[in-house]
């Protein structure tokens, strides 16, 4: 069976985001370079408009939709990222916007998702209790159900970072993308493997929501770990669309502790002048490990899928707070 998207579906969101997102930078980062042992860029999605790659495909679903349909507005389950992406999509339609999002999400993610015009109904965190809200909204407006990853319009908008990609860093050896519920890196690997079939493709996974690793490893899509990784926006686990692809296209998914995460994030701020969250560091942390692989002759592209972060409530700061209160 094909897979959900193609070179030509993800060709044709590029052509209707565009008066909508950034083609984002390519930043050279010495420091990582100097850590790593060989050539890397940064793909700052963190400088996309809404600060994440989700407005790419957010996008593409809203600008998809016929009239009939959109006057009804738009639902989705997220804890964050997407739901902001959603909200922004929707309001620069004009249309309604309805966001579940799980109890435990970022207070200041929530609070920018209500600024974007859209409603917030909280939820419990597993995905089974956001699905379910999601359907209950649904049922109650008549609003379209634009999932955040598992869908062929918002994976071929994801896609779109794939095709800046190939064509900002065509002698690009590795590319690594963190993974979550797969529709970055399965966007990203559709566009790579049509465009740079000899380009390495590595997913960075939390080792605490580990489930794509295992996944690949054993050829069946394993279930949502525990929400417990600090890395917020990987929790999700892979989608029934996005599991094939990464089966098909994506050499590698190597998984990174706490500790590692929380370290590549704050040499990010420190040393690269680059605000990330924690999801995005860990692609860095993951680089910085030495297990992605390729050609070390040339340049490593780590995806830095966003930056918006609670600036009052960096990992590094809580840990400290925590070791003081034991005090």
């Amino acid at each position: 069976m094909p897979n959900a998207v193609s070179i030509a579906d993800i060709r044709a969101a590029a052509a209707r985001i565009a008066p909508f997102v950034r083609t984002t930078p390519v930043l050279a980062c010495p420091d990582l370079e100097r850590r790593a042992g060989r050539a890397v860029l940064a793909k700052c999605e963190s400088m996309q408009r809404t600060g994440s790659f989700k407005i790419r495909g957010a996008t593409n679903a809203v600008r998809r939709l016929d009239d009939a349909q959109a006057v009804r507005g738009v639902v989705t389950h997220s804890s964050g990222n997407h739901a902001l992406a959603l909200a922004t999509a929707a309001a620069d339609r004009g249309i309604p916007a309805h966001v579940v999002m799980p109890v435990n999400a970022s207070p200041v993610k929530r609070t920018a998702v209500e600024r974007a015009g859209a409603t917030v109904v909280s939820c419990g965190p597993t995905a089974a209790e956001r699905e379910m809200a999601c359907a209950e909204v649904a049922s109650r407006t008549g609003a379209f159900v634009v999932p955040p990853y598992d869908h062929p319009w918002t994976i071929a908008g994801q896609g779109t970072v794939g095709l800046e990609i190939a064509e900002e860093v065509p002698h690009a050896g590795t590319v690594i993308v963190p993974v979550g519920g797969g529709g970055l890196i399965g966007g990203i690997a559709t566009a790579l493997r049509a465009l740079r079939p000899d380009v390495r493709i590595v997913g960075a996974e939390p080792a605490l929501a580990d489930d794509a690793a295992e996944s690949l490893r054993t050829g069946r899509r394993a279930p949502q770990r525990p929400p417990v990784t600090v890395a917020d926006g990987l929790r999700a686990p892979l989608g029934e669309l996005t599991f094939p692809i990464l089966q098909d296209a994506v050499d590698a998914v190597v998984t990174v502790p706490e500790a590692a995460i929380v370290d590549a994030m704050r040499i990010a701020f420190e040393e690269c002048r680059l605000v990330i969250e924690p999801s995005a560091a860990v692609g860095i942390a993951a680089l910085l490990d030495g297990a992605c692989g390729g050609d070390l002759s040339r340049p490593a592209v780590v995806v830095i899928c966003g930056g918006n972060v609670d600036l009052t409530a960096l990992p590094w700061v809580e840990a400290r707070r925590g070791t003081a209160g034991a005090q």
